[in-house]
C-alpha cells in the first residue's frame, strides 16, 4: 500500500507445484508421469491468484519492440521429402522444442523411435539422437540388441546421424556406472564411464575446424565459432582416434577430451555439446541440408 503501483497477484507457496530433484538434476518430462498434472495445476493456480484480465490489458497497451532485421534464410527448403528420426523414450528426451519446430518448418517429417523397445529403425533419411540419461536405462538399452545393431548398421552404411551427449554415450562401445557395465552400439571406438562429479558443465565455445560433413553457412568465416553448452558426468575412455577425427576445437569448456569435441565417423557427428538453433548457429538447417544432399545423391545413382 506504500505505492500507487497495482499488484496483479502473487503465486503462493504450494508443495504440489514442486518439481523434485534427482540424478544429476531435475526429473525430465519424459520420465515424470506427473508433468501434465503439474502443468494443469500451475495453470489453475495462476488463474486463481493472478488478475489475468488486467495483465492482458496492460500488455495490450505496451508499445511494440522495434522489428529485428533477420535477413533471408541461408538455406532453401529441401529438394527431397525427408524423414528424420529422433529417439524419444525413457533414455533420451532432451530436445529444444523450437529446434524441432525448425525441422518441421523446413518440411521435415519427424519420426519418434523408442531405443528401448523398437526392434529396428523405420524408413528414414536421417537420425538425431538427443541428450538424456542413458545410464538410467543402460540394462534395457543393452538388452535391445536388435536396435543397437540396426543403428550401427545405419552408421556403417553412411546414414547421416547427429548425436548429442546421451546420444554420444549410446554410440560408444560400453557404459560403466559403478559396478555395472553394459554394451552400447559400438560405432564410436571408446568406452563411457560415469563419475560422481561433473566432467563438463556450463557454456562452451567451439571453433569449427571445417572438417565436418555439414554444408557451411554462406558468407561466414572459414572457421566460425559455435556458442553452446554442455552438462555431463561422464567421460570417454580409451578413445581411438586422431585430431583429424574431430570437427570442433574447444576454446572454452571440456568437450570430449578437453581439447576437441564433435567426433566424426563417416556421416556421423557426435559431441558432448548441446546445440541450439539460435544466434547464428543454424545447425538444424545445416543438418537438414546435409541429409537432403545425401538423399539427392542416392536418388541419382
Amino acid at each position: 500500500h506504500s505505492t500507487d503501483i497495482p499488484v496483479l497477484g502473487a503465486i503462493q507457496a504450494d508443495s504440489r507445484l514442486q518439481i523434485d530433484e534427482r540424478h544429476l538434476g531435475l526429473i525430465p518430462s519424459n520420465e515424470s508421469d506427473l508433468s501434465e498434472q503439474i502443468i494443469q495445476l500451475l495453470a489453475a493456480t495462476v488463474e486463481q491468484q493472478i488478475d489475468i484480465e488486467k495483465l492482458i490489458e496492460i500488455a495490450g497497451n505496451a508499445s511494440s519492440p522495434p522489428a529485428k532485421t533477420t535477413g533471408s534464410s541461408p538455406y532453401s527448403l529441401p529438394k527431397n521429402p525427408l524423414r528424420i528420426a529422433i529417439a524419444r523414450d525413457r533414455a533420451f528426451g532432451f530436445y529444444y522444442p523450437d529446434d524441432l519446430d525448425m525441422f518441421r518448418a523446413l518440411g521435415v517429417e519427424i519420426v519418434e523411435i523408442d531405443t528401448l523397445n523398437d526392434k529396428k529403425l523405420p524408413e528414414i533419411d536421417g537420425l538425431f539422437l538427443g541428450g538424456g540419461f542413458p545410464e538410467m536405462a543402460m540394462e534395457a538399452l543393452e538388452a535391445n540388441r536388435s536396435m543397437r545393431h540396426a543403428i550401427a548398421d545405419y552408421v556403417e552404411q553412411d546414414g547421416p546421424v547427429y548425436a548429442e551427449c546421451g546420444g554420444l554415450i549410446y554410440l560408444t562401445r560400453s557404459l560403466t556406472w559403478g559396478a555395472k557395465k553394459c554394451r552400447m552400439v559400438g560405432v564410436i571406438p571408446a568406452d563411457t564411464r560415469m563419475h560422481e562429479k561433473p566432467q563438463g558443465r556450463g557454456y562452451v565455445r567451439l571453433r569449427d575446424t571445417g572438417r565436418g560433413p555439414w554444408p557451411r553457412l554462406p558468407n561466414k568465416a572459414s572457421n566460425p565459432v559455435v556458442h553452446a553448452h554442455e552438462f555431463h558426468y561422464s567421460s570417454l575412455e580409451s578413445l581411438e582416434c586422431d585430431e583429424e577425427d574431430f570437427v570442433y576445437r574447444v576454446e572454452r569448456g571440456t568437450g570430449i577430451d578437453g581439447e576437441f569435441d564433435g567426433y566424426l565417423y563417416k556421416n556421423l557427428l557426435a559431441s558432448y555439446t548441446h546445440m541450439r538453433n539460435v544466434g547464428g548457429n543454424n545447425w538444424v538447417q545445416r543438418f537438414v541440408a546435409h541429409v537432403d544432399g545425401l538423399k539427392g545423391d542416392r536418388c541419382l545413382r
